[in-house]
């Protein structure tokens, strides 16, 4: 287990006069309005639109030039159809070069209310990873705004209501050249208030081979907090461009977009599973319908992969039949015909279940094309992130799902999947992604479980860990709605305190009406026992819902304990999330 690097401040360096900025990327969001932006806007469409077309023309010449070269019947023909094939490629490479750069031009135009990328890179990789992001957040109708940590001014943050950093670190732990006096710059922005009105996230980039892995992430974390600004979630960190971490990111950013299909950058490699057995857990609940499933790899005799207490399961969801048949229909197509989908044969219906279905007006421009056109035109279905309940010794893989519905009344994306349209015996597209920030400390110290609804499952496979491990000291405080009915998991749990396992186990429903309404309020009532535990070396684990719990927990253990004190913690990684 990785200890995050300690470092408190940010990188300081002396005072220098004030850099050139380009317009449009100074002062308040309010100035986006004017009649230059639009200006600006529009010549940037225009650039784009030309580029474009320089990237089919050229890749057009290149193909024109190797026909010729094929055909031509004399050796200056060839000549020249090499010649012609080799510039226009060039005109192509070049065409793609600079489409980047002026899409990333466009992006970093100042819009009113719009969310702050800023990236700091020092090889590019951070600003590539910055420019999918800033455009993932505009086609699902977020308005962005990225810019490099050098265009970043302290006005823009100190006015800016949600920021995503996307920041690499360097050499043995140094931040990138770009964000050089960026703390100075920004503390003096913030003023005695701090920020405490902005909401931000980071995508930290690092190397794990090196000491100080995702240094300047962590600081830049470090100071984020002291200037009390409030996380949208928990620090993703990268190693090495670690596809599983990128697809995190995205499942991020789909939920900052209401839940939007964001399609994966890099498409997970699933494994087949299949679902042995679904349990609806509060049958009567005043909340949603809560699920125990158990699924098990489809291989007969296939033994389950080795996963650790904190990793994830990553779903590749299905679309629903009923949705499958209307796609159908509205194109005339026959859902038994055979196609090719992600290198296997399978029918059409098996297919259009995986992938994105475009909203009518676009699906309508698609009528008329053939099937396998149709497949592999249509992103393929994002995946969804559940925590893993159980360990590998339990023979099967458990999950606790809650099912959701959209105001319209139709099911959530893969709780739909999960707890209504998939049949037992169902195969299940699943992969298992590892979480090294939310794995069991390595040694016997004391251990304190933090949260509610489905975040049980989390909580769950450490304390099976603990008992395999012969490790007592934990204590667990946790919330639902009541007793009655959302007692997850109470028969084992009850189990575990008889024999010891749980030292101490802390139940709050919020619907019962009792002194104690949330589980923020538990770990406020138990503050003296809570600060033994700490100065007895215990780790804090808080795994459930980000809104409303995470921050309240959080809140609640900065009052007991201190914000320094809590900060600490997480350096010295004894405070771990995994919220959602």
């Amino acid at each position: 287990m990785t200890t995050p690097d300690t470092a408190s401040s940010l990188p300081m360096d002396p005072p220098a006069a004030a850099s050139p900025r380009r317009q449009g990327h100074a002062g308040d969001a309010g100035s986006s309005s004017n009649t230059g932006h639009a200006g600006h806007a529009g010549n940037s469409r225009k650039r784009i639109r030309v580029i474009d077309a320089v990237i089919l023309l050229g890749a057009l010449a290149g193909v024109a030039g190797i026909a010729l070269g094929l055909l031509a019947p004399s050796r200056a023909g060839m000549a020249a159809g090499v010649v012609i094939a080799y510039a226009g490629f060039c005109a192509a490479v070049i065409g793609r070069h600079r489409q980047r750069h002026a899409r990333a031009g466009q992006l970093s135009e100042a819009r009113d209310g719009a969310t702050v990328v800023a990236y700091a890179s020092q090889s590019g990789f951070a600003e590539q990873l910055a420019l999918q992001t800033a455009q993932a957040l505009q086609d699902a109708g977020v308005p962005a705004q990225l810019l490099s940590f050098d265009q970043l001014e302290a006005g823009r943050l100190a006015h800016c209501r949600q920021a995503l950093f996307v920041v690499s670190t360097t050499g043995e732990g140094d931040a990138p050249d770009s964000a050089s006096g960026f703390a100075r710059r920004l503390t003096a922005a913030a003023g005695a208030g701090g920020l405490g009105e902005l909401r931000y996230g980071i995508l930290a980039l690092g190397d794990r081979s090196y000491a100080n892995y995702c240094a300047f992430g962590h600081a830049l974390s470090a100071w984020m907090q002291r200037q009390h600004a409030q996380a949208l979630f928990d620090m993703v960190e990268v190693d090495n461009g670690d596809a599983g971490a990128l697809r995190h990111w995205q499942n991020h950013l789909s939920a900052l977009c209401g839940g939007a299909e964001i399609a994966d950058w890099e498409k997970p490699r699933y494994a087949d599973w299949r679902l042995h057995e679904r349990r609806l857990l509060n049958p009567g609940s005043p909340g949603a319908p809560a699920f125990h499933l158990a699924l098990v790899p489809a291989a007969v005799g296939q033994g389950a992969p080795s996963w650790q207490a904190g990793d994830i399961a990553e779903i590749g969801p299905r679309l629903a039949p009923s949705e499958v048949a209307r796609v159908l229909a509205k194109l005339s197509l026959d859902g038994d015909t055979a196609v090719r989908c992600d290198g296997a044969s399978t029918t059409l219906a098996q297919a259009l279940a995986t992938r994105i279905v475009l909203p009518d007006p676009h699906l309508a421009a698609l009528d008329g094309v053939t099937p396998q056109r149709l497949v592999d035109t249509l992103p393929p279905l994002p995946h969804r992130e559940y925590s893993i309940a159980s360990l590998p010794g339990d023979g099967q893989l458990d999950l606790l799902v809650r099912q959701t519905r959209h105001d319209d009344g139709r099911l959530g994306l893969a709780s739909g999947w999960l707890t209504a349209h998939a049949q037992p015996g169902a195969g299940i597209a699943l992969r298992i992604r590892t979480n090294r920030g939310f794995h069991p400390p390595a040694d016997d110290r004391p251990l304190i479980l933090i949260g509610n609804g489905t975040g049980l499952a989390g909580l769950r496979a450490h304390l099976k860990a603990r008992a395999v491990a012969g490790h007592h000291r934990n204590w667990l405080l946790f919330g639902e709605r009541t007793a009655e009915h959302d007692a997850f998991h109470h028969v084992e749990l009850a189990a575990w305190q008889a024999n010891g396992v749980l030292q101490r186990l802390d139940l709050v429903y919020s619907r019962d009406g009792g002194p104690l309404r949330y589980v923020q309020d538990a770990v406020r009532a138990s503050a003296g026992a809570l600060r033994e535990w700490i100065e007895a070396g215990a780790a804090i684990y808080v795994c459930g819902s980000l809104k409303g719990m995470a921050g309240g927990v959080n809140a609640a253990l900065a009052d007991v304990l201190g914000e320094e004190a809590l900060l600490r913690l997480g350096e010295q990684g004894r405070y771990r999330r995994d919220v959602y």
